[in-house]
């Protein structure tokens, strides 16, 4: 069945993803506050709005693709005068929120009270998978909330990915947590093997291939792996975006009284990354940092591939 769905966010996500909810038959609303980056999604069929509340007053569905958590607070519950917020404010009664975002877990809770309050549904739901699972509607889908509401959404999803419901509301916010710390832990990890294999004469695209089908192998060995030897850091997810998970990684962690050695380790590199100006480079990267550490060791003698500005 169509749904009129509000998409606030038309990034390197939320555009594949959006386009794929247009060609689903659904009446897509978008805003973007680059207005231009809507605009090449409108030819597929989608009304560009002026503001998340026009986008959202007439919406059955709100679903927020928004960089970080304090985005998605400001494009929800911030002031609709500046022309930047009042999306939550222009929901009707009976209709549903859903947070695609990578948001703090406690963000999460708290938005899910306030809509409640109104009488409107919520879900928090991030997604794992990258551009390549957002165009082909791959996408590993964890949703925080209640059952009922779930349900409502779920022919959505199904158009985005593979949902999975993890609990109640924060809880799609946490499995989030789960999935980065295994994506960067393993980013360092791959990117560790690969350039000991190629300082120590060996070849690293052989290595790859050869630790391919064991235990081992992964998605990141396969195609992070691949791009590392080709040196291919242009960006599908920023490493400044994979640091602000690790941030709320150990945020999470420190509420949960826990120490987690190897998220703060990785989370240190990413961050010396960032710093060093590589923030706008695919999470991959964390490639460049350990070569730095290691000067000269190098993966291979490619030119780099990065992003042009």
């Amino acid at each position: 069945m169509s749904q009129r769905i509000a998409f606030l966010g038309i990034g390197l996500m939320g555009a594949p993803m959006a386009e794929r909810l247009i060609a689903a038959g659904h009446s897509v609303t978008l805003w973007n506050r680059t207005a231009a980056k809507a605009a090449v999604i409108a030819a597929a069929g989608a009304r560009v709005a002026a503001s998340p509340a026009a986008a959202a007053g007439e919406a059955d569905v709100l679903i927020a693709m928004l960089e970080n958590g304090p985005a998605v607070e400001a494009v929800l519950f911030g002031d609709a005068a500046l022309g930047y917020g009042g999306a939550a404010a222009a929901l009707k009664p009976g209709t549903l929120a859903i947070d695609m975002s990578s948001s703090p877990p406690p963000l999460a809770r708290d938005h899910a009270q306030r809509f409640a309050a109104r009488g409107i549904g919520y879900l928090d739901a991030p997604v794992s998978g990258g551009v390549v699972g957002a165009r082909a509607g791959s996408l590993a889908i964890m949703a925080g909330g209640s059952a009922q509401d779930f349900a409502r959404a779920q022919p959505i999803f199904d158009c985005l990915g593979r949902a999975n419901r993890v609990g109640p509301a924060g809880s799609g916010q946490l499995a989030k947590c789960c999935n980065q710390a295994i994506v960067a832990i393993t980013i360092g990890a791959v990117a560790e093997a690969l350039l000991l294999a190629a300082a120590s004469g060996a070849d690293p695209a052989a290595v790859r291939e050869a630790l391919i089908g064991g235990f081992a192998d992964s998605r990141i060995l396969a195609l992070h792996g691949k791009r590392m030897i080709e040196r291919d850091f242009l960006p599908g997810g920023r490493a400044s975006v994979q640091l602000k998970d690790q941030d709320t990684i150990l945020a999470a962690a420190k509420d949960a009284g826990l120490h987690l050695p190897l998220s703060e380790c990785v989370t240190s590199l990413y961050r010396d990354l960032v710093a060093l100006g590589g923030g706008e480079l695919d999470q991959n990267a964390l490639l460049l940092e350990l070569e730095r550490r290691n000067a000269p060791a190098r993966l291979g003698a490619a030119v780099d591939k990065i992003p042009s500005n």
